[in-house]
């Protein structure tokens, strides 16, 4: 019943949640007004950001000029290293590599030299002997990298000197700027638990919104019931009000959603109630009451059918509850997730009532209350996209931002939750090769035009052209 769409809405809002609070290392900002040194310090600070990626193996340049490490024997223990993925996968970071913003070339002929002293460092030798070292043991390498090779390096200042803007107060503060952000990282392990806890949370309250919906015509019911009998007791009633017509109040859908078991069972356990929003049901009645299907309802002569009353009540859903500014404001107040889930619960709500006026009473043909999802494939599907998305991450965005660079898209446009959304749709079509490239396209395009920027469903579309076609070319997915 929680279908993929839903489930696809629900990853990206997360993922773009965890992403967005990811903060392995936080990337320092430039003060206001700074002073000459401040300046320069913040200059350096970027270059240093940039050298250590360099060290790393990794491309800083967008091509612009060759690497320092060009010829060099690469490290195995520090080449492409988590500490530096991690660093390389900061948004700030990958703003200040795509504009340029930073000038580490001033220190290519110190590079090799210092890339061949790492290997010297007690704390190296000390790092190479760990057989799975943690994003902690790459920090206290790095820091030492950076007091020993880089603050004591008399090579290392001579080429720091060659910038006009250089001054000594200004070297120290970069160095120290640099030191606090890898000493200061932060373990993501907790975060990404909690956002995989909140994913599943979402969709078991996304079910549990689903059955607040069918609920609705049960208390709306109620709520008429008690009106026509307290009408009896005024002191001048009328006949209708003494005879009164009960065919909606004994709607023979509302009866028969009471009498499903799994129905019941469900509202009990889960104590589900709108006692609280009576204000809500009221004004949902009046609304009804005042409908020209509830009209035409009431004027049409002779008992209703099952189908009849279901048919009622799926009219009544679609065309006045769902709708309803009121009920908009009350989901508000019950559950942060269900305003975004409206929409969909509201298809499966109207589904399930057509299902059941579909069952001749006394009969029993299947249950029409619909299961939280279609199946084990769909129940682990978010967990699963989640995860991947996570674990691949900056490999995909990293792909991503190649075509971007080439195409005739501006670097510039490329907005967050951009990003996210073709890290999920990336994720998906590698992993799910049953599904339709169609399917994935026009799903996460979809997603694109209702929470990100006006254009960025065409965005999207190009880009993920680019990556599908490159991924085919690769031999990493063969559908077409």
């Amino acid at each position: 019943m929680i279908n993929r769409v839903l489930i696809r809405i629900k990853v990206v809002q997360l993922l773009y949640s965890y992403l967005l609070s990811q903060n392995e290392f936080r990337i320092e900002s430039q003060v206001e007004n700074p002073s000459r040194d401040k300046k320069y310090g913040y200059a350096l600070y970027l270059d240093l950001l940039m050298l250590v990626l360099e060290l790393s193996g990794i491309d800083v340049s967008n091509g612009r000029r060759e690497s320092p490490l060009h010829g060099l024997t690469l490290n195995k223990h520090i080449n492409q290293s988590q500490l530096a993925k991690s660093l390389n996968a900061n948004f700030e970071i990958r703003d200040i590599i795509v504009k340029g913003r930073a000038n580490p070339e001033l220190f290519d002929s110190v590079v090799p030299s210092i890339y061949r002293a790492i290997t010297e460092l007690p704390a190296y030798k000390s790092f190479s002997k760990i057989k799975s070292p943690s994003l902690h043991d790459e920090v206290v390498l790095w820091l030492s990298i950076v007091e020993n090779l880089m603050a004591k390096n008399p090579e290392f200042m001579t080429a720091a000197r060659k910038s006009p803007e250089f001054t000594m107060a200004g070297f120290e503060r970069g160095i120290e700027l640099l030191k606090s952000t890898l000493g200061n990282y932060g373990d993501n392990r907790a975060l990404l638990i909690h956002a995989r806890n909140s994913l599943d949370h979402s969709m078991e309250k996304a079910y549990e919104l689903y059955y607040a919906l069918l609920q609705l015509a049960s208390e709306i019911t109620d709520e008429q019931a008690e009106k026509l009998e307290n009408a009896k007791h005024k002191y001048y009633p009328t006949d209708a009000d003494l005879h009164p017509d009960l065919r909606f109040v004994e709607n023979k859908y509302v009866q028969a959603l009471r009498d499903n078991e799994e129905y019941r069972t469900y509202i009990e356990d889960n104590k589900m109630s709108w006692a609280e929003h009576n204000a809500t049901i009221k004004e949902l009645l009046n609304k009804i009451l005042e409908s020209d299907v509830y009209k035409a309802y009431m004027e049409a002569p002779g008992e209703k059918t099952l189908e009849e009353d279901a048919n009622l009540w799926r009219v009544l859903y679609k065309d006045v509850i769902l709708p309803s500014d009121a009920l908009a404001e009350a989901l508000e107040s019950k559950s942060i997730y269900w305003n975004d889930d409206l929409q969909e619960m509201g298809t499966f709500v109207i589904k399930t009532i057509r299902r059941m006026g579909l069952l001749s009473q006394g009969e029993k043909k299947g249950n029409p209350i619909l299961p939280m999802y279609k199946d084990e494939e769909d129940g682990r599907f978010g967990a699963d996209l989640f995860n991947s998305a996570v674990k691949h991450c900056n490999e995909y965005k990293e792909l991503i931002e190649r075509f971007v660079n080439t195409s005739r898209w501006d670097a510039d446009r490329l907005a967050f939750m951009d990003i996210v959304i073709m890290v999920a749709a990336v994720t998906e079509i590698v992993d799910y090769p049953a599904v339709p490239l169609a399917v994935s396209f026009n799903e996460y395009i979809e997603i694109a035009n209702y929470y990100s920027t006006p254009r960025s469903g065409a965005f999207i579309n190009g880009i993920l052209y680019s990556v599908t076609k490159y991924l085919r070319d690769e031999g990493i997915i063969t559908k077409g």
